[in-house]
């Protein structure tokens, strides 16, 4: 359950990124169909937990959120297309994501790959173009260089390649949790370390902002595997049981349902107790840390 507030928040938020979305794309002077390509995984639909954890970040420090607007937009650019490349056959070989057509399923492979080569180059462009009104040169570099951590091979993609090598594999619970830390958890933290930077935090703020994220990555993928299992096709936009189906070890699999929904209690608890030493206005983070345990898709 969501609150006015938040639901407020996210409809207001969610309208000033995706016309963002749609005017860093149509300006670009490129293919027609790779554009609309881009467009079209956009024009999917979803959360965008990761963009809201930039804004709400920045309504802690009770600053004005078009400061982070550049910023939230490039990490939806990465977040999009490493979906992109996740629903290729060589990958997890879906049809269906968000209740649509996958990307490749519409354009074919080759325009799909490329849809996702231009969506990952394209976002750093565009925290380069932050104007300098709202950040640094110093802090857009910063920007990039940890979001290029955060998506490369010691963060989103070295989770991927850990998960596909995990395929058929009974895991331990901490192999599973590096998976989740890299492949889930580090774009998710960037979002919250993006907000941060951009707003000003100090040192301390920093790391107990990064430390809620850390622990707010691990409740959004034990949430994930539970709703793998218990969830509504319907609500997912795509096949339940498709982790068992592509014999992947999951948090109720190792764990047991019951728990899994313990540890995302502990995680989520943990993640709250950070938030409370930032000395912020940290209610939204709050209502979304909520959010993300409780979503049914």
């Amino acid at each position: 359950m969501t609150t006015k507030v938040l639901d407020a928040f996210t409809q207001e938020h969610k309208q000033l990124l995706e016309s963002e979305l749609q005017t860093l794309v149509e300006k670009l002077n490129a293919p027609p169909i790779i554009k609309e390509a881009m467009h079209y995984s956009f024009k999917a639909g979803g959360k965008r937990i990761r963009p809201l954890l930039v804004f709400a970040t920045l309504a802690a420090f009770e600053k004005d959120p078009k400061i982070g607007l550049m910023a939230a937009a490039a990490i939806e650019m990465i977040h999009t297309y490493s979906l992109i490349h996740d629903d290729l056959p060589s990958m997890d070989n879906d049809d269906l994501r968000r209740g649509k057509p996958t990307n490749h399923k519409v354009f074919g492979e080759s325009i799909a790959i490329l849809a996702g080569d231009a969506l990952l180059t394209y976002s750093f462009q565009v925290i380069g173009q932050t104007p300098n009104e709202f950040a640094s040169s110093e802090t857009k570099l910063q920007l990039i260089m940890e979001m290029a951590q955060a998506a490369g091979s010691e963060g989103m993609v070295g989770g991927q390649v850990a998960d596909m090598e995990g395929e058929g594999k009974t895991l331990t619970v901490e192999e599973l949790e590096y998976i989740h830390i890299h492949k889930t958890g580090k774009l998710l933290k960037f979002s919250v370390i993006a907000g941060a930077l951009l707003g000003g935090a100090s040192q301390t703020q920093l790391e107990n902002l990064s430390s809620f994220a850390h622990h707010l990555g691990l409740a959004f993928q034990i949430q994930d595997d539970i709703l793998d299992l218990e969830g509504n096709q319907e609500l997912l936009g795509k096949p339940v049981g498709s982790d068992s189906a592509n014999e992947k070890s999951t948090y109720p699999q190792l764990l047991s349902m019951e728990g899994a929904k313990k540890e995302l209690g502990q995680q989520l608890h943990l993640s709250k107790q950070y938030l409370d030493k930032t000395g912020l206005n940290i209610l939204l983070l709050k209502e979304i840390a909520d959010l993300i345990a409780s979503r049914d898709h």
